[in-house]
């Protein structure tokens, strides 16, 4: 008999509830927006809609395939977890576990097993060669909080519903929802502050559909932003704007006449032409910050992926700072997510960078991880520490890094390569096992990371809507095996036991610690208070309870546990975020360090490029409402339309080098041949290709996007240029040549 399930959608970071619409075998046949979630009220965008595409996909492994010879395989999934365990195993047995590299791509923020046991297999394995699209992407943001609050994962975001002027720098939310700022119906939301006689303000080199709402568009020239947002923070000091007491929270700041200094040479009449936005628009744009009741200045990807995404992202939180706009409603806050720990006094400590670097350009360590871009000389340079195995996790990186082809070229010559992944795609096909986990809707879904970003508390979780067929694994269970199997024990051993040891673990640190709200209980007590259920259950039904609004096992009677919240299928809502200053800060002096030695040393460099020639033509890239990196050109639905890869450039541009239909674009690392597409909505000197295409290698099984492949304009770029501070690639503002065929 026919029926519906609700869902929360895993396809991007807006987390929108679903009402999926199931057949009597209960295969998805459709999806809607469900109009009682608590956070997305009905919602949906064509990602969501296409649900059932994805989750019916003919292209997507069901069993594990394994290579033999040149070709794959199907086996079963006895034997295929088994050829994953033993590869992993025979490596680390000649090598050791550093000579294992892993890669996760950015579905594993998505995803249950990705935040709760990959962790527990790069353990297993005894390595900390980690690499993800993190560097590709919001590294930068990552280093600017965790030396300015003392965490890397301190994400301050906007608060929408309350803001009375949003200041939006390097996205385009309208079409790729929220990022970093957890928010469904984000065009929504911008109509509701415009309804409410709120402003906005988009600065962004091409004109978007965000751009057509604002009140104010600036168009920089790309890589510029952090030069601009220093032209604010001088207009600040200069013209008496920085708040009084900081809207409050002076006490908990140091480091503002060390900003004052560093500015000092940032007036915007000395960037305005580096930045092609004339002094007096800059200064408009701290004045109309300043005077908002309230504001929220907001960056993203166009700010993070360019030669200074971590000075930028620094300057971003030093504007809402100056102008009393942190931890304030209407301004930019920090969520509390409903696994976070009950805030507590915590001792602080200084961010650092660098604490082992890579083996051969010696980049250094970033909160866990070394540049993306490092992967490939990891794997082709001879030598003690050598990565002779990878395991990839969710991730395409020879289309989403920059000079795919060489990292192509080295996978080839791994000597072991395990992928978690449902698609044989560019990436995947050089693997020796590929294990696919089940569809989304034989998966269970909490958001983990992304309540940690959410502009609304909420606590929402999906179970299964049926479990995998024919005895198929989930990915915590597949995880779970190959990490017992790697740690002495059998391979068939039952995955709850890993589980239950991070519970015993948890549970004993938290019993220890004074300040916990379970201080002193008894472990065995707690455990049996947990009820029955697979091990992934158990473990996010623990980390509720001891969360900011759980019912510390008992303890707080009303409080959020994993049943209260399966009893509430539309979800909880949590309220509005909070001011939470001084606990979430973890630096050394307790305070918000406005003006840290590492990011004041980067100015110097930020100062230096005002003066340098301006290259021709730069390279941006854009985001499609109906695309998502690239691991959503295989669904039919998603494709064609507006949802092309072209390269956009403006007209005077296109008639000033000859260009026609196509062009070549030539970059350090290689050229392309690509369709062109003339529009106004690019500032002259710019052109743009959206990131994630290039399905035109052999060897993939992803017969819809390769139909039509369009090209991967990572591979205009050789990896070479990164912002230092975060080790993230330069993938905006990269010099490029445009020529006609």
């Amino acid at each position: 008999m026919a029926r519906t399930a609700l869902r929360i959608c895993p396809f991007c970071e807006a987390t929108c509830g679903l009402t999926l619409n199931l057949d009597e075998d209960s295969r998805v046949l459709g999806a809607r927006g469900d109009r009682d979630d608590v956070f997305s009220h009905g919602f949906i965008c064509p990602k969501g809609a296409s649900f059932a595409e994805l989750d019916n996909d003919p292209d997507r492994l069901s069993r594990p395939v394994i290579r033999r010879g040149d070709e794959f395989v199907e086996a079963g999934w006895e034997e295929g977890l088994a050829a994953a365990a033993d590869g992993l195993a025979a490596v680390i047995a000649e090598h050791g576990g550093p000579a294992v590299g892993l890669y996760l791509g950015n579905p594993n923020a998505h995803t249950v097993a990705g935040h709760l046991h990959v962790p527990l297999l790069a353990r297993a394995i005894g390595t900390r060669v980690l690499f993800s699209a993190s560097t590709l992407d919001q590294m930068p943001k990552q280093v600017a909080q965790g030396h300015m609050f003392g965490d890397p994962f301190a994400f301050s975001v906007p608060d929408l519903d309350r803001t009375d002027h949003l200041v939006i720098i390097g996205a385009n939310p309208v079409v790729s929802n929220g990022s970093l700022a957890t928010a469904a119906d984000f065009p929504g939301k911008l109509a509701a502050l415009r309804k409410r006689g709120g402003r906005l303000t988009v600065i962004d080199p091409a004109a978007t559909r965000t751009t057509r709402l604002a009140d104010t568009h600036l168009a920089p020239r790309p890589g510029t932003d952090a030069a601009l947002l220093f032209g604010v923070v001088h207009t600040l000091f200069d013209e008496g704007l920085v708040a009084p007491d900081l809207g409050g929270i002076a006490e908990h700041v140091v480091g503002v006449d060390e900003l004052r200094a560093a500015a000092t040479d940032f007036a915007p009449e000395q960037v305005a032409e580096h930045c092609g936005v004339a002094a007096e628009e800059i200064r408009d744009l701290a004045r109309a910050i300043a005077a908002s009741p309230s504001a929220a200045v907001y960056g993203r990807i166009g700010t993070t992926t360019v030669e200074f995404g971590t000075t930028g992202s620094w300057l971003i939180d030093a504007i809402n700072i100056l102008t009393g706009n942190l931890d304030r409603p209407g301004g930019v806050m920090f969520p509390l997510a409903p696994t976070a720990p009950t805030p507590r006094a915590r001792p602080g400590r200084d961010f650092r960078i660098g604490r082992w670097h890579s083996r051969v350009s010696g980049f250094p360590e970033v909160a866990g991880e070394l540049p993306a871009t490092a992967l490939a000389e990891e794997i082709e340079t001879p030598g003690p520490g050598q990565i002779r195995a990878l395991v990839a996790v969710a991730g395409n990186p020879v289309l989403s890094a920059p000079d795919g082809q060489r990292l192509s070229r080295a996978l080839e010559g791994i000597g072991f390569m395990l992928a978690i992944d449902p698609y044989l795609n560019e990436t995947t096909r050089h693997a020796d096992v590929i294990l696919p986990p089940p569809p989304p809707s034989q998966s269970p879904h909490f958001d983990f990371t992304l309540n940690r970003l959410a502009v609304r508390a909420s606590a929402r979780y999906s179970p299964p809507v049926r479990p995998p067929a024919d005895g198929r694994p989930d990915e915590s269970a597949m995880l779970s095996r190959i990490t017992l199997a790697l740690s002495g024990f059998g391979v068939d051993s039952d995955p709850a036991l890993v589980d239950e040891q991070v519970i015993a673990t948890m549970l004993a640190k938290e019993v220890a610690d004074p300040t916990s709200p379970v201080a002193g209980r008894d472990v065995g007590e707690m455990v049996a208070m947990i009820p029955d259920g697979p091990g992934y259950e158990r473990r996010l039904d623990t980390m509720l309870r001891l969360g900011a609004y759980g019912d510390g096992f008992g303890a707080r009677p009303d409080g959020l546990t994993l049943a209260a919240v399966k009893e509430s299928p539309h979800g909880i809502d949590l309220g509005p975020m909070r001011p939470r200053l001084p606990d979430v800060l973890r630096t050394a002096t307790g305070k918000i360090e406005l003006a840290a030695d590492a990011l004041l040393a980067d100015v110097a460099r930020l100062r230096a490029s005002l003066h340098r020639s301006p290259d021709d033509m730069l390279l941006i890239g854009r985001r499609h409402l109906r695309s998502n990196n690239s691991w959503m050109h295989n669904l039919p639905a998603l494709s064609g339309g507006s949802n092309r890869c072209t390269l956009r450039i403006h007209p005077d541009d296109a008639a000033r080098l000859g260009v026609d239909d196509v062009a070549i674009v030539k970059g350090a690392g290689g050229e392309l041949r690509v369709a062109v597409e003339v529009t106004t909505e690019i500032r002259p000197g710019v052109v743009s290709l959206p990131h994630g295409w290039g399905h035109d290698v052999e060897g993939t099984r992803t017969s819809v996007a390769s139909a039509d492949p369009g090209v991967n304009v990572n591979q205009l770029n050789d990896g070479a240029l990164l912002d230092p501070l975060s080790g993230t690639a330069v993938l905006n503002g990269v010099p490029v040549h445009v020529a006609p065929v």
